[in-house]
């Protein structure tokens, strides 16, 4: 066995199916399947279980996976030492976030790490889910509430505002809004309630609203839904700079407050260049975030 097969073994593990490991390795997905197979019979076990829904890793492949993923780390962490210029951060590092902070935060803080780190290579995986770690979605994520299971190491980054909004000219067509039981004769742009990966982000009781008529798992869908006029949603006050025309509805009476924690693989503690990224990320998101809070 050597580093190439564990290279393809650990991509369909992450992709779980022939066909996203192949687009990701340049791979035609029947040698592929060819080669995982081969490997398979080396070891003389089966590494996945397959099905109509594709590769799910068998206990032999769990193994193999855990004892793989360190040895990639290893692998990482040398070339990157030798490569490393005097004071300079390098390599690639992925880092999985909701889409708020991947839109509104992460492009500024990431291009300004780069900036001051020619040789780093930054990945933003926006997607409003809940990253696994473990099996190496990210590097590391920006999670709006700390995990409680896994080997997993949480650094709170900062605080961060919402504020009920809605266009001036939504709000001139409608009936006012004195009280928080007025919005309930509005129309309410929010989440998609089955599709909330995380309480922290379930507003409806706050907000006093019975249902959402307009609904995305992303925040950017619903934020462009407020910029036509459509209703009323939670906005986050570091995104109000990116939709000048909104403006804050009962801002003394509905006011929340949500964190965001920076969640790193345990392992990760060890590895140097890792610790220092997640440092920075987290100082530039701060920074980055009270600036446009403050506008």
């Amino acid at each position: 066995m050597n580093w190439d097969d564990i290279r393809l073994f650990l991509a369909v593990a992450r992709a779980e199916s022939l066909t996203g490991a192949g687009k990701a390795l340049r791979l035609d997905p029947a040698t592929l399947g060819r080669r995982i197979a081969r490997l398979e019979e080396t070891l003389g076990t089966a590494l996945f279980v397959r099905s109509p829904r594709g590769y799910g890793l068998s206990e032999a492949g769990e193994r193999l996976m855990a004892r793989a993923i360190h040895a990639e780390q290893a692998l990482q962490e040398g070339a990157e030492e030798l490569r490393e210029q005097e004071g300079q951060l390098t390599g690639s590092v992925r880092v999985g976030a909701p889409d708020g902070v991947a839109n509104f935060l992460l492009p500024q803080v990431t291009a300004a790490l780069c900036d001051a780190n020619p040789g780093l290579e930054v990945q933003i995986v926006a997607q409003p889910r809940v990253f696994n770690l473990s099996r190496r979605e990210a590097d590391m994520a920006i999670a709006v509430s700390p995990p409680k299971t896994g080997r997993l190491t949480v650094q709170k980054i900062t605080d961060y505002h919402l504020h009920l909004a809605a266009t001036r000219s939504y709000l001139q067509q409608h009936p006012p809004i004195r009280e928080l039981a007025d919005v309930a004769g509005h129309r309410i742009v929010g989440y998609i309630p089955d599709l909330i990966f995380d309480s922290e982000l379930d507003y409806l009781s706050e907000v006093g609203a019975a249902r959402v008529t307009l609904a995305s798992n992303s925040v950017v869908v619903q934020l462009n839904w407020l910029r036509t006029g459509a209703g009323l949603g939670i906005v986050h006050d570091f995104a109000m700079p990116f939709a000048p025309g909104l403006v804050k509805v009962l801002p003394d009476r509905l006011a929340l407050r949500r964190s965001f924690y920076l969640v790193r693989h345990g392992d990760d503690r060890r590895n140097a260049r890792l610790s220092r990224f997640a440092g920075l990320l987290a100082e530039g998101v701060r920074a980055e975030l009270a600036r446009l809070e403050a506008l």
